[in-house]
């Protein structure tokens, strides 16, 4: 029963941690918008006007990776342990 607690309190973390760095993202681009896309289009050679869709994108993958990752083992252990 130690290791799966000790599983279940890192993936808990591994899951804060994913959701604190979603939400970073997602405020910064929301915030800084303007700013952030005149970096990115310089460093990478990108039109701004395809910037918004780039990032959308970004969003969508970061969330759904981190649910199937982060979100559904942590549940998971969260039930095994009863």
């Amino acid at each position: 029963m130690e290791d799966l607690t000790t599983l279940t309190t890192f993936v808990g973390w591994c899951t804060v941690i994913s959701i604190g760095l979603y939400l970073f993202s997602a405020i910064v681009l929301l915030i800084c918008g303007e700013p952030v896309k005149t970096l990115h289009s310089r460093m990478a050679s990108v039109p701004a006007e395809k910037l918004d869709e780039m990032y959308f994108t970004f969003l969508a993958n970061f969330k759904l990776a981190f649910i199937m990752l982060n979100l559904v083992p942590y549940v998971a252990l969260r039930l095994m342990q009863g």
